[in-house]
């Protein structure tokens, strides 16, 4: 079954690179390109990923940090 229609990209192609370590519908645009043209996909990848699978990323709001801080190093470092 196809997940996104605008790449031809199927379950078990979502599921086979989540098994190689893509935990983020972010990481699996970045190998096979779903979710990247009109997005509707992102949430079926996203339930197909589930949420307890990959360890989850602290960001700066969880260390109590402000979050404006995170997005101002991402913007600098690119």
């Amino acid at each position: 079954m196809y997940v996104c229609n605008c790449f031809g990209v199927t379950e078990a192609q979502v599921k086979k690179h989540a098994e190689g370590g893509a935990c983020t519908p972010r990481q699996i645009a970045s190998a096979c390109k779903a979710g990247t043209d009109c997005g509707s996909c992102v949430r079926r990848i996203q339930a197909l990923l589930g949420r307890g699978d990959c360890p989850r990323r602290e960001s700066s709001a969880d260390q109590g940090m402000p979050v404006l801080s995170e997005v101002e190093a991402l913007e600098e470092a690119a």
